[in-house]
């Protein structure tokens, strides 16, 4: 295994059910999209969690951060959440000697006009080139966790 997968919810899993008129966070379309891709690094998935992100607490970032710890794999990709994205990277920082790459969507995989794939993309190939450290991979760009933001009026991440 060359890269762990660490998924954890929010809008990139999500799922629309009619009959219930909401969204609900559901399996990792992480698989789906690699071998949509035809990639052909190793690469493991683990769903650590099944949450929107603004629904996370700091003991749900804890076992993140704890589970990236225990991890073998020196490379690290989490899909998350957009909406809180940033501070579980910065929770992060405390890991040492690792590469992590945090990655979401702001429109469900499911949906054919969703951002998914290109940030998958974009941060496993930033998962395999960086040093090690924690990062940001959305809408084409590499962030530092402590000089970005979402900003929801324009429906992106900048840097601040």
């Amino acid at each position: 295994m060359k890269i762990q997968i660490f998924s954890v919810g929010g809008t990139i899993d999500k799922e629309y059910f009619d009959q219930k008129s909401r969204y609900e966070v559901g399996e990792p379309k992480i698989a789906e999209i690699l071998q949509e891709a035809n990639v052909s690094v190793g690469y493991r998935i683990e769903s650590l969690m099944k949450k929107d992100s603004l629904e996370m607490k700091a003991e749900d970032r804890r076992q993140i951060v704890e589970r990236v710890r225990q991890a073998t794999a020196e490379k690290v990709l989490i899909t998350h959440g957009t909406d809180t994205m940033v501070a579980t990277a910065r929770e992060l920082g405390a890991v040492a000697d690792k590469t992590i790459v945090l990655t979401g969507a702001m429109a469900p995989a499911r949906f054919k006009s969703s951002d998914a794939a290109f940030n998958i993309g974009c941060a496993f190939a930033a998962v395999q080139t960086l040093p090690a450290g924690v990062y940001i991979a959305m809408h084409g760009r590499i962030f530092d966790p402590e000089h970005a933001r979402k900003n929801r009026e324009k429906n992106r991440f900048e840097e601040i």
